[in-house]
């Protein structure tokens, strides 16, 4: 039984996305008065945006299947998982309203597919606590208390968790402050670089083929001696700049640590078809419009934006009658058909990253409980620890996770 002097423990959450949000709102289910600084005008700003508005909310398989997609640190996340896993994120959203799908490579989305849907489940889940707009600028621990300095104001909290994402989408909020925060109360932060991100190539062929997307094509990504490093299958979209798309941003993941410039992307463009029936279905098509020239008979092969980059990729007459196609260049077209390349140069910049690689270091953090080692009464949730996974529902699943058992930990560290 509780004595009369009992009053609840008072946690600050800083950062109003995913992973503050399941932390705020496990924090207050567990007893606790909490508030939320978010820095931005609305909680889960980024959250809105992320799968083209669709939100890929977790990936359905199990916890090992699920360390396996993560790249930095899975061992830290082990407990994370335990303690609120993906069949816990799916249980949770559907309890709250909102209808699950699970689509290829096991991706869940909401079946209205609007991001929405989960930014607003999660604000009623999190309904518990207070939400002050304001930016954090400090946090200091005095004695047993935390003092939060925000925009010129002070606030006093029993604890604290750093939800502050990444580096990636400034404008929703996640633009690094977390790590400053972390540093100023004694925490490490490793090298901080962009995952999940776009490509860039000086490839005109991308300036030319702006805005199209392909679908159910086979990358891969080969270095100099065409060894290959990554391949998929999906869908991808040439953009002034050079790719990005589903496919490219999973690569990027996987050669974050390389020199880019000196690899390739080599796509398949009819990855259903082996060389011998693509070229059988070639000569169809060709039997079909013999006396066209070139660039008007590749219309039920490729889109209409890509017909002229690619017969210019090919170095073949575009205006050459399909008739006088000679054998060799037929094969050339089939090559091209099969691996069409695309050089590579370099990462776009941080801000335009779905996850940042890098983060408060794991070693000063207890995985069991998101308790800072270092500093007693902080923790941490979410992407500003490093901590970081390829796509499909993984890296918003690890928000959950961790902001769930901080939340947890938080309210019953009395």
């Amino acid at each position: 039984m509780l004595n009369d002097n009992y009053s609840p423990i008072k946690i600050a959450v800083i950062g109003g996305g995913a992973a503050g949000m399941m932390a705020a709102g496990t924090a207050v289910m567990y007893g606790a008065e909490v508030t939320i600084f978010e820095s931005t005008d609305r909680l889960g700003k980024k959250l809105a945006i992320t799968g083209k508005g669709r939100c890929n909310v977790t990936n359905n398989c199990t916890r090992d299947e699920f360390l396996e997609a993560v790249t930095k640190n899975p061992r830290f996340l082990y407990a994370a998982l335990s303690a609120f896993s993906t069949e816990d994120t799916m249980t949770l959203f559907e309890s709250l309203g909102v209808p699950l799908k699970t689509e290829r490579g096991r991706r869940v989305f909401p079946e209205s597919e609007k991001a929405i849907d989960i930014v607003n489940a999660l604000r009623n889940y999190s309904a518990g606590a207070s939400v002050t707009y304001k930016k954090v600028s400090q946090i200091e621990k005095i004695e047993d208390k935390f003092i939060v300095t925000a925009q010129k104001k002070q606030y006093s909290f029993d604890k604290v968790i750093i939800a502050t994402g990444g580096k990636s989408y400034p404008l929703t909020g996640s633009d690094g402050s977390g790590y400053k925060l972390a540093i100023k109360l004694g925490h490490s932060v490793t090298e901080l670089i962009p995952s999940l991100i776009p490509i860039e190539s000086h490839s005109p062929l991308c300036r030319d083929m702006q805005g199209l997307s392909l679908k159910n094509v086979k990358i891969s990504i080969k270095d100099e001696a065409e060894r290959l490093l990554y391949t998929d299958f999906g869908e991808m979209m040439f953009a002034h700049f050079g790719v990005t798309g589903p496919v490219i941003l999973s690569a990027s993941a996987h050669i974050r640590d390389r020199d880019i410039s000196s690899l390739k992307l080599s796509i398949d463009l009819k990855p259903a078809l082996d060389d011998k029936t693509l070229d059988q279905r070639l000569l169809s098509d060709f039997a079909k419009k013999t006396n066209k020239d070139l660039i008007n008979a590749l219309g039920d092969l490729l889109p209409s934006k890509m017909i002229e980059p690619f017969i210019a990729y090919t170095g073949v007459d575009g205006r050459k009658k399909v008739n006088s196609i000679t054998k060799e260049e037929r094969k050339t077209i089939l090559s091209a058909l099969k691996s069409f390349e695309i050089p590579l140069d370099g990462f776009r910049p941080i801000e335009e990253a779905i996850v940042t690689s890098g983060g408060v270091d794991v070693k000063e953090i207890t995985p069991k409980t998101m308790e800072s080692k270092l500093c007693e009464g902080l923790f941490f949730a979410g992407e500003v620890i490093d901590v970081d996974a390829y796509t499909g529902g993984y890296n918003l699943q690890i928000a959950f996770s961790t902001g769930y058992l901080a939340g947890k930990s938080a309210a019953e560290a009395y």
